[in-house]
């Protein structure tokens, strides 16, 4: 697919709302989590209502050979890094609050901007270095000891922002390939190792049958999220676009507040503040330079 002469003005609002999707996913899992389902359940959903939704997706966009590939290796790794992802993320969020779990995942754009030459060629410009370290600022402001994510469990969720960092730089250097075939492989891998793991963790354990429809959803929200990342990083640079990333502490407050009661204490809200604030001034520079008209 051509790049578009201007990539913001159709990859900024497809990150976001990629974003979006992936923070009701998050709430979702926590909900299901807090309710005593057991964690393997809860990702195994995940993964396999993704290939639920994304395989007919697939199938209808590139035909029967829709699973064919020229670059199996990377899809598989890249693949694999993402339930990584997801496994030590909702192992985390098992302890901790929504919204400052999901604030120091926001370490990924800092990894991305800082493997992005190396792995992908590119050249982060002056403002990205400094937004994304501005935005590890807020999160140490937000591990500060006494926090309420000052916590053993917040070192999966360091792992998990590693792990996510990666897989969105594969991502970006899968861009050539198919959007349904990419889609397709970030939910079979996950499938298949978290099924033959499932029947170990459930022992007698059966979902509440009021919360099938939630388990169904993880599926419907990250097969959306992630076809919708995928599209955005075909019109615009890893590097450009993670950044903008630091935005979705603000649905996680809401979600945080909304369904748990949560709300992030002083410390946390001004290291919530800095993300945000250095996600708003990149946006505001990138337009400055004229990349969106």
């Amino acid at each position: 697919m051509p790049r578009s002469a201007h990539p913001l003005r159709h990859a900024v609002p497809t990150f976001l709302l990629a974003g979006f999707c992936f923070i009701s996913l998050d709430a979702t899992a926590k909900w299901l989590l807090v309710r005593g389902h057991p964690l393997l359940l809860v990702v195994w959903a995940r993964f396999a209502g993704q290939m639920l939704f994304a395989t007919p997706f697939a199938w209808h966009r590139a035909g029967h050979a829709f699973w064919r590939t020229d670059r199996l290796g990377l899809q598989l790794v890249r693949s694999t890094l993402l339930p990584a992802t997801t496994f030590c993320f909702y192992l985390a969020l098992r302890y901790l609050p929504l919204a400052e779990g999901s604030a120091i995942m926001l370490l990924t754009p800092i990894v991305i901007v800082a493997l992005s030459g190396p792995l992908l060629g590119e050249r982060p410009n002056r403002w990205r270095w400094i937004t994304a370290i501005a935005g590890f600022v807020g999160i140490l402001i937000i591990l500060r000891p006494g926090s309420a994510v000052f916590h053993p469990a917040a070192a999966f969720l360091v792992a998990a922002a590693v792990f996510n960092a990666l897989y969105q730089i594969l991502t970006r250097k899968l861009v050539d390939e198919d959007v349904s075939t990419t889609l397709f492989y970030s939910g079979v891998v996950g499938t298949l190792g978290f099924t033959i793991a499932l029947p170990w963790s459930l022992t007698g354990v059966l979902p509440h049958s009021r919360d099938t429809g939630l388990l169904l959803l993880l599926g419907v929200l990250a097969g959306l999220g992630h076809g919708l990342m995928i599209r955005a990083f075909t019109w615009a640079p890893a590097s450009m676009l993670t950044p903008f990333t630091y935005l979705q502490t603000m649905w996680a407050i809401g979600y945080g507040y909304l369904l748990f009661s949560q709300f992030p204490d002083g410390g946390s809200a001004v290291g919530m503040l800095v993300i945000v604030a250095s996600g708003v001034v990149l946006a505001w520079t990138e337009h400055r330079r004229g990349r969106v008209p």
